[in-house]
């Protein structure tokens, strides 16, 4: 009978779980807001230079791969939650200071200048945030809770991928770059204050923390991961899957939106649809399904292993890919009709949504509950490394894709990408163990 009680207990009863959720929720409407308008702007600015973007992504890339293992060791050495309102008063006070120097210096190579080095610095700071807040859920709610609390995390997202990407298009062609990047930082700062009154049970290290010991703590946190098989298995996929989303979201959806959209003649409600809020649109729509799975998954109860369900679902995934090159290459690139590859495009994204959700949840949830608490902070870190490590190296190579080859043969790429990851997944004997 407790048992059956505490099943049903609602995660949002837990004081601490609504402040880590407030905060997360005006910090990611900041970082929609910010990531929506720096894509495009980097392309203004530049003369739509897919070359430039793709190496402000890579430099961002590789900071935040650098500075993640220092946050892994901090993250399971200090309170979690000071850790991460230091650093969102951080990032908040870098945009606003930044956005100054812009007003000060206004010529468009200062403002790429400016907005490369926001980049890195905002990507450090998230290097050392993402570990600490990746671990913080298991401290402050029940194991059973897990899954019902990613799956909030999720619905929290999707709804703010319609909501923000809808208000960001609309700020983005109403208001300067200015006002826009005063209110990120502004978001930033308000997620930090409610992240200050989060309140655990925490023990702080008796070890001193020194070089030597940062460096062994990173040696644990590996030794650790290639103890379990599964971990080892399941972290290599998801490092190759990273490689191949990160052109199709970080590089050909702005490229698309700002070249073959802008430069068409005609659109589908192009009357009232300027080509930055069509990108708007398709977030909505990828927003809609993700939220549908998350709803999906909220309701379920958490499984044992969900190694053999991810590697279904992500060959579904490489499906959903090459039905959108195709679409690509038969109405855009053959000139047939753009309005039909944005119908497809929707479709597709819908579809992704969905999948993104189902895979996710389980995966981030099975993580939490296996890995010992006191390990978390270090195995987030680690596992952020390699499903960030070649997205550097996939930003940089798309962007030349683009300028050299096109859109086609990058999505078929990834496509191809996609479909092996989940077959080697499919046919490893440690991924069914996770």
């Amino acid at each position: 009978m407790d048992n059956t009680v505490e099943k049903r207990e609602n995660v949002f009863l837990n004081r601490n779980f609504r402040l880590v959720f407030l905060g997360a929720l005006v910090s990611e409407l900041g970082a929609i807001l910010y990531n929506f308008a720096v894509s495009f702007y980097i392309l203004d600015v530049s003369g739509n230079n897919a070359f430039l973007q793709g190496l402000y992504l890579a430099l961002c890339g590789v900071a935040l791969l650098l500075f993640t293992p220092i946050g892994g060791v901090l993250g399971d050495r200090f309170n979690k939650a000071k850790i991460m309102y230091i650093c969102d008063y951080l990032k908040g006070g870098s945009i606003i200071l930044a956005t100054v120097l812009m007003l000060v210096f206004k010529d468009a190579d200062s403002h790429i200048i400016i907005l490369f080095a926001l980049g890195i610095i905002g990507n450090i700071v998230s290097g050392i945030f993402t570990p600490a807040s990746g671990a913080l859920l298991p401290t402050i709610i029940k194991d059973n809770q897990l899954q019902q609390a990613n799956s909030f995390f999720v619905i929290k997202s999707s709804l703010e991928g319609i909501l923000g990407i809808i208000l960001a298009g609309i700020l983005y062609a109403t208001i300067s770059i200015y006002t826009l990047f005063f209110i990120v930082g502004f978001c930033f700062v308000a997620s930090g204050v409610s992240e200050m009154l989060i309140k655990y049970d925490f023990i702080p290290s008796e070890e001193h923390l020194t070089l030597k010991v940062a460096v062994k703590d990173m040696g644990e946190g590996l030794r650790y991961i290639k103890t379990n098989k599964a971990l080892t298995a399941l972290l290599i996929s998801i490092l190759f899957i990273n490689f191949f989303i990160e052109p199709v979201t970080g590089n050909f959806l702005p490229y698309f939106v700002k070249t073959d959209l802008a430069g068409s003649e005609s659109y589908l409600f192009d009357s009232f649809l300027k080509p930055e809020l069509w990108s708007s649109l398709i977030s909505v729509f990828f927003g809609l399904s993700s939220l549908i799975g998350a709803i999906i998954m909220s309701s379920r109860q958490q499984e044992d292993k969900c190694g053999r369900k991810t590697s279904i679902r992500l060959f579904v995934f490489a499906l959903v890919m090459t039905f959108l090159t195709i679409s690509y290459w038969q109405f855009v690139d053959r000139g047939v009709s753009i309005n039909g590859f944005l119908i497809a495009l929707i479709l597709g994204c819908m579809g992704m949504g969905l999948l993104i959700s189902i895979i996710n949840i389980p995966v981030s949830t099975t993580m939490m509950r296996i890995v010992d608490k006191d390990k978390l902070s270090k195995v987030n870190s680690i596992t952020s490394i390699g499903s960030q490590g070649m997205t550097p190296i996939a930003s940089v190579l798309a962007g030349l894709v683009l300028e050299h080859m096109g859109c086609t043969p990058l999505m078929a790429f990834c496509s191809v990408g996609f479909a092996i990851t989940a077959v080697l997944m499919m046919t490893n004997k440690h991924v069914k163990e996770f």
